[in-house]
């Protein structure tokens, strides 16, 4: 006899209004599923060993991440090298901090190298990194460009004010 599989019915956030009306468990869920697939694209991990390195079951991670994971014909799971599950970034604006929301994750590793180099700038005052993204395009889940400042002066100012400094590039919307 069959056994019926366990999988949660638990739906993905596909917009900003979905992922808002999220409670802020769920918002950390998500966060966490899509920390989980980063580290099994980046680190090579496991579907086990990502949902124990974010404190999510197996379970969850597969049934939130679903659409950016392979299974292989040995019947285990691995990150696809790319995928549309959405994310809400926070960037730096001219007049603060902004959050944006993307559906790729092409675009979110590009957000977040050009956080990095931001926070490289701040901390060093080395700018060399943030030269590539100079004139870089990039859109949001809209279709809206996503600006990119690589002023040095407003990123002085911004970071002089205390703006720049946060824990984690994705947003917590609620």
């Amino acid at each position: 006899m069959k056994r019926k599989s366990k999988r949660q019915n638990i739906n993905q956030p596909r917009t900003l209004r979905q992922y808002s009306d999220l409670s802020s468990n769920r918002q950390e869920q998500w966060i966490q599923v899509l920390h989980a697939i980063s580290k099994m694209r980046s680190h090579g991990l496991s579907l086990r060993e990502a949902s124990e390195e974010v404190g999510l079951s197996p379970d969850t991670l597969t049934a939130l991440g679903r659409q950016a994971l392979l299974k292989d014909a040995r019947g285990r799971y691995r990150a696809k090298r790319k995928d549309r599950l959405l994310r809400v970034l926070i960037l730096p604006s001219p007049d603060g901090l902004q959050e944006v929301t993307v559906n790729d994750s092409e675009t979110a590793s590009e957000i977040a190298k050009y956080s990095d180099a931001v926070q490289k700038y701040l901390r060093t005052g080395d700018a060399s990194k943030l030269r590539q993204f100079a004139g870089m395009r990039l859109t949001d889940a809209d279709g809206n460009p996503i600006e990119l400042i690589t002023d040095l002066q407003t990123l002085r100012r911004l970071g002089s004010a205390g703006v720049l400094s946060f824990e984690s590039l994705y947003a917590r919307v609620s």
